[in-house]
């Protein structure tokens, strides 16, 4: 296959190409392959270490590194196949997998032919009960999630079959054993696939995959047992009497000899592996420990130094055995790379008190259901990711639980009341998605005033359910098809300095005390101050340069019914003569005096504009009540703006900050009005009335307005202007 070039960009997957992904607690393992003649044949394979333990127990931690991995390896079969991958079929393991058995009954109020809706219907009945079972004893609050769920009997009329479809009868019966893993488990693996740019087609779980691979339907008539053995977790899955009885997994796998090996010899985690790995190799292991000192052991020694450790390990796979078997079966697969564990077998053997010839490596049956040019299909090592790409080829995943949506399987549904909102959360969507964002306002300081102009609406998210228009609360059932859409979010609210001078009808303005070009973005929080006469509809106004500091001090406008502004030098220090008188007799804060004088900013009284600002609208006549008949400016629609209404400070607690370097106190307002900058001048211990000079204001280093809104625990500095910066 000819290699692709980078100027010639990858075809995309084809419906027929089977990716199967292993992400295991040491490797991840891809293979790809097609359905051939009933088999699946495996075109290409590529496996890559971990080059940390970034999984414990077949618990994926950091997601980075493992989406990296799992990114390598799609990268290296995308070369193989000479095409884009894009979906997977994955299989979930971890430390917490629960199992329930549950049967669904059907009474058809006549006889009729069993189709594949009905057998459908049947087995999310006997899943629902599962889940129904399971979920009366989650644990710490951890929702279970559905992973995967498999039929172990069917009845007719009474009568145990092996299929139902095309019989005719009355009453008719499915009993499943469902397997079930806590949400966490779930979204991390998701969180990879997204990471590394796939889709999940098929989720299973990692006993039921290894369980389709290594033991053909046809041998389930035998009471027999598989244990695959990987890094983190031993998967266990017992069948008999031609259905599965059960699944189950240990903690206790190929990690524990590799800890094993480091307690023993002082080597870090890659060199027990590598010791692990020489086991089967060489007569005599060499290696070098944390000290810097080189090693060499006999093979005789290092298994000899592992015996406890395979001991422990062979009890543990043997007590999950017995608890889901009820006795030792009558034989016994092991598969997995810890099955190639020399001695391992026998230990098995003996814990179950089995005959040791009854004890196998896994790998003879592979052949049943795959086959291969390319690698050995007799290794046990591949039980996992054979059984994935078996599981999808050959149509073993049960599905009668799943949805679609927007057009790939969701394959986290669980049966019950599942709403439209659920599906989406377990499949990726957030509530931004559903709601959308609106774009970001522009909040910034006209002339003393906090004033906002909005962003753009978002566009509102489209959800479909089997091709009617439908709400995230409608319970979704199984065969539905949704079709969601994500809501878009709103473009933000932006201003040159000369859209924000036509927006508020001046002619001239500053921004930050500086004379702005008239292509200059407006920062959020900035400081405006308006210029010059209003303009009339249609004038352009003047270059913002035009301004001087002289027009600054003096040619400040005042807004209609408000009062003159305070007036600011070109650095934003509040001067002298404009700042806020206080009153003839000292005002305690938290008074009803003290609320009133808050509440009416500078010489503001109790005007309309006041009236509209305690509902968080911009004051009668201000620039930004003005600007809202205007409608859109300069090409940015937004809506109406509006002076943001300040968080109130709840009733009854104070709010403590530090102003000038000590700790203050103010009593909670009565009215649950916020405390201002404004309410700490007559403590700041300056006399306005004979000031020296220019006073400064600064909240947590930033120059401010004394209308700003304190917050519990803000640094303020009140003093003259060459003091402000006293701590």
């Amino acid at each position: 296959m000819p290699e692709p070039t980078a100027t010639s960009p990858l075809p995309r997957q084809g419906q027929d190409l089977i990716y199967a992904l292993d992400i295991g607690t040491r490797s991840v393992i891809g293979m790809l392959g097609r359905r051939e003649d009933g088999r699946v044949r495996i075109l290409a394979m590529e496996k890559l270490l971990h080059a940390h333990r970034v999984m414990m127990d077949g618990q994926i931690e950091d997601i980075a590194q493992v989406a990296a991995a799992v990114r390598t390896v799609t990268d290296r079969l995308e070369q193989d196949a000479g095409c884009r991958l894009e979906r997977a079929c994955v299989a979930a393991a971890g430390r917490a997998l629960r199992t329930a058995q549950g049967c669904g009954t059907r009474e058809l109020p006549a006889p009729e032919v069993v189709t594949e809706a009905t057998v459908a219907q049947l087995e999310a009945a006997a899943v629902a009960e599962a889940e129904r079972s399971i979920h009366t004893d989650e644990e710490n609050g951890q929702q279970l999630l559905l992973v995967g769920y498999t039929a172990t009997q069917y009845r007719l009329d009474g009568y145990p079959l092996t299929s139902l479809l095309g019989h005719t009868g009355r009453v008719i019966e499915a009993q499943v054993v469902a397997t079930f893993l806590p949400g966490g488990v779930i979204d991390s693996l998701y969180a990879v696939m997204r990471r590394a740019g796939l889709e999940v087609a098929s989720l299973t779980l990692e006993p039921i995959a290894a369980l389709n691979a290594a033991i053909p339907a046809d041998l389930r008539l035998l009471n027999l047992c598989l244990v695959d053995i990987g890094a983190g977790t031993s998967d266990i899955a017992v069948c008999r009497d031609g259905s599965v009885v059960g699944y189950t997994m240990a903690t206790v796998a190929g990690d524990e000899i590799t800890e094993a090996l480091m307690r023993e010899y002082l080597v870090d985690y890659n060199s027990a592996e590598s010791i692990k790995a020489q086991l089967s190799q060489a007569e005599k292991i060499t290696f070098t420990d944390i000290l810097g000192q080189e090693q060499t052991c006999s093979l005789s020694q290092v298994q000899a130094a592992l015996g406890p450790a395979i001991e422990l390990l062979a009890r543990e796979i043997a007590q999950h055995v017995l608890d889901l078997n009820g006795a030792a079966p009558s034989a016994l697969f092991l598969a997995g790379g810890g099955s190639k564990l020399a001695g391992l077998q026998a230990a098995v053997a003996s814990a179950l008190d089995m005959d040791p010839k009854r004890v196998a490596v896994a790998g003879g049956h592979f052949k049943t259901t795959s086959c291969s040019d390319v690698i050995d299909l007799d290794d046990p090592e591949y039980t996992t990711p054979l059984g994935i790409a078996v599981s999808a080829g050959l149509g073993l995943v049960s599905d009668s639980c799943r949805v679609t949506l927007n057009g790939a399987p969701a394959k986290l549904f669980r049966s019950g009341d599942l709403s439209a909102m659920d599906l989406l959360m377990m499949n990726g969507y957030t509530y931004f998605d559903l709601l959308g964002r609106i774009g970001r306002p522009l909040v910034i300081q006209v002339d003393g005033r906090r004033t906002v102009f909005y962003g753009q609406p978002a566009l509102p998210a489209r959800l479909v359910i089997n091709g009617a228009e439908a709400q995230p609360s409608a319970i979704v059932h199984p065969g539905d098809v949704v079709e969601f859409t994500p809501a878009q979010a709103g473009e933000d609210c932006r201003f040159t300095a000369e859209q924000l001078a036509r927006r508020l009808k001046v002619d001239r303005l500053t921004i930050n005390g500086e004379r702005p070009s008239p292509d200059a973005p407006v920062p959020s929080g900035a400081f405006v101050v308006t210029l010059g006469t209003a303009l009339a509809s249609g004038d352009r106004p003047a270059a913002a340069t035009d301004a001087s500091p002289a027009d600054l001090a003096g040619q400040a406008t005042e807004t209609a019914g408000a009062g003159p502004h305070p007036e600011r030098d070109e650095a934003g220090v509040l001067s002298p003569a404009s700042a806020p008188a206080p009153a003839a007799a000292p005002v305690e804060p938290g008074t009803a005096a003290a609320s009133a004088e808050a509440a009416a900013p500078a010489d503001v009284g109790t005007s309309a504009a006041v009236t509209a600002e305690a509902h968080g609208l911009p004051g009668a006549g201000s620039p930004a009540a003005t600007a809202e008949s205007d409608g859109r400016a300069a090409g940015h629609a937004t809506a109406p703006e509006a002076a943001e209404p300040l968080p109130a400070v709840p009733a009854g607690r104070p709010c403590k900050v530090r102003l000038n370097g000590r700790d203050v106190t103010l009593p909670p307002k009565k009215d649950g009005t916020p405390h201002y900058v404004m309410d700490l001048l007559e403590l700041s211990g300056i006399d306005f009335k004979n000031a020296r000079g220019p006073v400064a204001l600064q909240v947590n280093g930033s120059d401010c307005l004394f209308q700003q809104v304190l917050q519990e625990g803000d640094q303020i500095s009140i003093g003259y202007e060459d003091e402000v910066n006293v701590p």
